[in-house]
């Protein structure tokens, strides 16, 4: 114990003397001269309504200007940036018995993003970022989308590229904690549909009684690389179908539901070959008090008609359903002016797929050194766990962009 309390000390120190030297602001904030609590609270990646009304926006404030944002090349048709805007995440975190081995790890950095998004024009913009390091890796883009704002000057936006899948709920890139949204993440059997990331197409529409409508059609099948004959990314004929509608019900709480239909082709190395039919829907529930104190509920249920092409497969049977519960809360005293805020979270997968089943509880409190750096301590306890169940593991690093 006295080795963990040491190892935990001298991590906890070595985080803050790494960060107390970044004092930049990222790429947005810089372009308008505004501080990231604008759409941050109580820190960034989280976005409280503002932000999120900026990003539905196509990253651009109607009511600041960004002088100087193009360049004037006498052609009025053309839309030339004028110093490409760009913004680095940096993190790192030291953790120990992760997956109950007992183990002390220094993982710094733990991931590394390179950031860029704006207005090319009135109604278009753009938004990717490079994944540089992620867990000692090179995973490439993620998010990488092109959108027009306020198609036919209406309140529909239509989004083209790649993105996840559950950005209309819960974004997994903007949560506080280590811990994922593991419903989301889920992978049954050989199955490639899950609600992370996905090549497609995104149409959203606000209308003034506060409901949003979201419709996605993506490829189905994750972000892999294009096929040899003709680049193609989709690996079989069919689509996923996703939609969602919410609404706000006074000033503190919006409720939603969503729904997932898909259909994929799996085949394995003997050439078996078995159509899996996908359904996943659920509904979501979200209580803010003045961005103090938020609740987060998602509840998704999933059938898969066939998660394996061979017959009689011990692992599953057809028609496999799984369940999962996401419940987080957060706790910030003073909203986008608070030092320091407290995260807890309950993260359930529950499926006929016994490995995919997950339970788990999360407890993470985080602190500012500056607008743009934190640090953060979380402990997740596993009750069932891909690897290990009932096992304890504690996290402390930093988070920063600039």
């Amino acid at each position: 114990m006295k080795k963990f309390v040491l190892f935990t000390l001298f991590a906890l120190i070595g985080s803050i003397l790494l960060t107390e030297h970044c004092q930049a602001i990222p790429a947005f904030a810089r372009k308008y001269r505004l501080s990231c609590k604008t759409c941050h609270s109580p820190t960034a990646p989280k976005l409280k309504d503002y932000g999120d009304d900026f990003a539905g926006d196509g990253f651009r404030l109607e009511e600041y200007d960004a002088p100087g944002y193009y360049v004037d090349a006498g052609d009025e048709e053309l839309s030339l940036i004028r110093d490409f805007p760009l913004a680095v995440r940096l993190d790192g975190f030291v953790s120990y018995n992760n997956g109950g081995d007992g183990k002390g790890d220094f993982g710094a950095p733990y991931l590394m993003k390179l950031l860029s998004g704006g207005e090319i024009s009135e109604k278009v913009s753009y938004y990717f970022y490079f994944y540089m390091s992620e867990r000692g890796e090179v995973v490439g883009v993620e998010d990488a989308y092109l959108m027009y704002d306020n198609l036919f000057n209406s309140e529909l936006d239509i989004m083209l590229g790649q993105f996840q899948v559950s950005d209309p709920l819960f974004k997994r890139e903007l949560r506080l904690s280590l811990e994922d949204y593991e419903l989301y993440t889920s992978q049954i059997g050989m199955s490639d549909i899950t609600l992370k990331y996905d090549k497609g197409v995104m149409m959203t529409y606000g209308f003034e009684t506060g409901t949003d409508v979201v419709f996605e059609i993506v490829n189905g099948n994750g972000l892999r690389e294009a096929g040899e004959a003709f680049h193609i990314f989709d690996n079989d004929k069919y689509k996923g179908y996703v939609g969602r509608i919410s609404q706000n019900i006074g000033k503190y709480f919006r409720v939603g539901g969503f729904a997932y239909l898909g259909k994929e082709r799996l085949e394995n190395n003997m050439n078996d070959v078995a159509i899996n039919e996908v359904r996943v829907f659920g509904p979501d529930l979200t209580f803010n008090y003045e961005d103090r104190f938020e609740f987060n509920f998602q509840y998704t249920h999933r059938t898969d008609s066939d998660v394996f092409p061979s017959p009689g497969n011990s692992l599953a049977a057809e028609d496999v359903v799984t369940e999962g519960i996401l419940a987080e809360a957060i706790y910030a005293p003073r909203a986008d002016q608070s030092d320091w805020y407290l995260l807890g979270m309950y993260n359930m997968v529950n499926s006929d797929f016994s490995p995919a089943d997950y339970e788990s509880a999360t407890f993470h409190l985080g602190y500012m050194l500056r607008r743009n750096i934190r640090l953060a301590g979380e402990y997740t306890y596993v009750m069932e766990g891909h690897e290990a169940d009932d096992f304890g593991r504690f996290s402390v690093g930093f988070v920063s962009a600039f």
